[in-house]
């Protein structure tokens, strides 16, 4: 058991170690790529791949948001100075 555990071991770190084929870069992972590739978009009633605290368009006030890294809801709210900014609901 102690043997196979070290050979295996083994053939990890070598595959660290091996450089890339044929000069291409490794994949991203799927999370980022997912994040990269939202767009900001309004769906119905509410807002997709929204930016906590960035400036929100004006057909988005009072409305709802997902935000496009976490997916938690955020509205566009109106602050004291005037400002409408997406803000966690």
């Amino acid at each position: 058991m102690l043997r196979r555990l070290l050979a295996t071991a083994a053939m990890a770190g070598a595959m660290l170690l091996t450089p890339s084929v044929a000069g291409l870069a490794p994949a991203a992972d799927a999370s980022s790529t997912a994040a990269t590739a939202c767009t900001y978009q309004r769906s119905g009633n509410h807002w997709n791949c929204v930016t906590p605290g960035a400036y929100c368009p004006k057909a988005a006030h009072g409305k709802a948001g997902y935000a496009k890294v976490t997916g938690r809801r955020y509205t566009c709210t109106r602050y004291s100075n005037g400002q409408w900014r997406w803000k966690r609901a």
